[in-house]
């Protein structure tokens, strides 16, 4: 019994023995080389053409507005419009009863009648009394009263005719018409009611939409920075020195003509911080109506040397300075501050701290360390497989 248990442990030994043996040399076998460098995946920087754009929010407003109102007083007698028609400009709208003001017009021409009949009497007695005052017939006074009631004939004849003409304007105002063209509203008043001139409530509203504004906003430091970049040559706009601008509408689907941007604020709202944009787009289909919300895309230029790089492989330090790990010459690892402009997509637009042919870490970044070696492979390549290593003997 004691040989038998000394065979056994001998052999419980050498088994042992042998898969120990056995997983070391597996264990060699799957891990990497002692000494080798880790891989990084990275990305070479090179300049490409951006277009940069914002997308700011905003609301449409009609390119022209009038609200209708009369300009003499009288009751309306019809209204001659569709509610939410197309409109001309001239277009008679509403007719108010013209009867009192073309009686007031056959009054005013009757009396410039009387007035030239008066006048002609006293044209020729001025002349009679001009000729006789040479040859001592009449007196000075005569002659002085007969060329004063002649100048009073005259006047009264200019005060008719200025009557007429009034009248004859306060008639045609009773035809009220469209001041321009557009699209009509409701009537606020119905045939029947009596107006008043220069009231204060309005009788019809017309907007112009075609072609249609979009007024957005944008932060004041915004704009500062979109006039250095345009001062320095860093962005470049059309031949016409024009910014282009898209336009998404409230469901999310992009409106099918490009607008453009007219004109800035010339002040910055105090409680905002913030200066209005006004674009303009055309509008022929009318899909676009006064008060929607919308998102305008405005294109401010483009960088035909812009350098990108991918946000993953951008972090900040302690002082909420950009960095980023490169790998640089003898292929070690350092860290560079950078600036960074602007977002493009899901890359970091930089201004300052990187050059052509830089290439930045991206993946890998946990095995990255300052001053040590590692292997560069391009962002998104298969891992090189490990080498096996030599079967111990």
């Amino acid at each position: 019994m004691q040989r038998m248990s000394k065979a056994t442990i001998l052999v419980s030994v050498g088994i042992l023995s042998l898969a120990l043996l056995g997983g070391c040399s597996k264990k060699d076998a799957a891990g990497p080389p002692p000494g080798a460098a880790p891989e990084v995946g990275v990305v070479t920087l090179q300049p490409r053409q951006v277009t940069l754009s914002a997308e700011l929010t905003g609301r449409t407003a009609p390119y022209q507005i009038a609200e209708v109102r009369p300009q003499i007083s009288g009751i309306i007698q019809k209204r001659l419009f569709t509610e939410g028609a197309e409109v001309k400009a001239g277009q008679t709208l509403y007719q108010i009863d013209p009867a009192v003001y073309r009686a007031a017009l056959a009054s005013a021409k009757a009396a410039l009648a009387r007035a030239e009949a008066n006048l002609y009497p006293a044209k020729l007695k001025a002349g009679r009394f001009a000729e006789l005052l040479s040859s001592q017939a009449v007196s000075q006074q005569d002659h002085d009263e007969a060329q004063a009631a002649l100048k009073q004939a005259e006047a009264d004849v200019a005060a008719a005719e200025s009557a007429v003409i009034n009248a004859q304007i306060n008639l045609n105002y009773t035809s009220i018409a469209a001041p321009i063209s557009g699209r009509i509203g409701r009537s606020n008043v119905t045939p029947g009611a009596l107006v008043t001139a220069n009231q204060e409530a309005l009788l019809a509203t017309i907007q112009q939409l075609d072609p249609i504004y979009v007024d957005v906003t944008r932060s004041s430091s915004e704009m500062m920075q979109l006039k250095r970049q345009l001062a320095s040559g860093a962005l470049q706009t059309d031949a016409a020195g024009a910014a282009r601008v898209k336009l998404i509408l409230e469901d999310g689907t992009p409106y099918p003509l490009p607008g453009s941007l007219k004109f800035s604020e010339v002040s910055v709202d105090p409680g905002t911080g913030s200066v209005s944009l006004r674009t303009l787009f055309p509008n022929p289909e009318q899909l676009l109506l006064p008060g929607m919300f919308v998102r305008a895309v405005l294109e401010e230029g483009s960088n035909a040397q812009a350098l990108l790089v991918p946000q993953r492989g951008v972090t900040r330090n302690p002082a909420g300075t950009a960095t980023v790990m490169l790998v640089g010459a003898e292929e070690k690892v350092e860290v560079r501050p950078i600036k960074v402009v602007r977002t493009v997509g899901d890359n970091w637009l930089v201004e300052e701290g990187l050059n052509a042919g830089d290439r930045v870490i991206v993946e890998g970044l946990q095995r990255a360390r300052p001053g040590t070696v590692v292997k560069a492979v391009p962002f998104g390549a298969a891992p090189t497989a490990p080498q096996p290593a030599a079967a111990s003997k």
